[in-house]
């Protein structure tokens, strides 16, 4: 069985503000090893279930977050960045099973550190008209790979996210939100304790894969600038709604690798820090 592992850093158990997650914070040091621990525990819950090959990918900020010495000796490492495929990099349809680690709600919602993917500089994104955010694209990106997502790991918003979105999806919420920047946090041995399990379970036996995702989709992404969204229109087959919203159809997987470079571009025109 070969398990792969897409680990973010806003949902990790004890995590809940800015200083924890981005490089040069106060306590971001503490956050890197409290999300290798966190991802450790999914390593060992799928070992539990029969894997014998696990492939982590760090898919947060800088996507430089884990030490390799502080990972589980069984999992291999995809670290750095640019990434084509970004929190996917690496995923193909030889894998029998996709997991989430420390995944955080979309813009707009109530949730430690929400957002969607680039801070404040994305406002809202729908894929074929439902809202959606980095939990929902993962997951039909995965899916039309033929891989299905088991588990998710986050706070209390992000795994109602994923069950809104896919109800198949095993959710271990390690914190509740009580706003953006303040949760109740679960004791830590308890949360990865949960992590450990649910994992396990979620394995136990093999869910079957999606089926053929053939079709089309159409992403939509409203930027919070209009200077982005003009930019963007230079793409072949970009179309504005307005000033601010752009959108494309074509499959998955190739959508999601050309939103990265429409990340790229906003990257380039915004400079604009996360989560002010």
């Amino acid at each position: 069985m070969r398990i792969y592992i897409s680990v973010d850093m806003e949902g990790v158990t004890g995590l809940v503000d800015a200083d924890d997650v981005q490089p040069g914070g106060r306590d971001y040091e503490r956050g890197r090893s409290m999300m290798a621990e966190d991802v450790n525990a999914a390593v060992r819950g799928a070992l539990s279930a029969g894997a014998a090959d696990i492939l982590v990918n760090d898919a947060h900020g800088p996507m430089r977050n884990l030490l390799p010495q502080d990972l589980h000796p069984a999992a291999r490492l995809v670290r750095g960045k640019p990434k084509q495929m970004g929190m996917l990099e690496g995923l193909t349809g030889e894998y029998d099973a996709v997991l989430c680690v420390g995944y955080h709600s979309r813009a707009g919602a109530l949730g430690v550190l929400s957002h969607s993917f680039m801070g404040h500089e994305i406002e809202d994104m729908w894929l074929d008209g439902r809202p959606v955010g980095e939990i929902g694209l993962a997951h039909a990106t995965a899916a039309a790979l033929g891989v299905p997502v088991v588990a998710l790991t986050g706070d209390d918003a992000a795994c109602a996210e994923m069950t809104a979105w896919a109800a198949s999806v095993a959710t271990v919420p390690v914190k509740y939100a009580h706003d953006r920047f303040a949760a109740e946090l679960r004791p830590e041995a308890e949360a990865r304790k949960a992590v450990e399990e649910t994992v396990a379970r979620a394995l136990t036996p093999l869910p079957p894969r999606p089926g053929p995702q053939a079709g089309q989709a159409t992403l939509t992404v409203r930027w919070q600038s209009a200077s982005v969204a003009a930019t963007l229109l230079g793409i072949p087959g970009v179309t504005a709604d307005d000033s601010r919203t752009v959108r494309t159809t074509g499959r998955l997987p190739d959508l999601y690798r050309q939103f990265g470079v429409w990340m790229r571009v906003a990257s380039s025109l915004s400079g604009q820090a996360p989560y002010c």
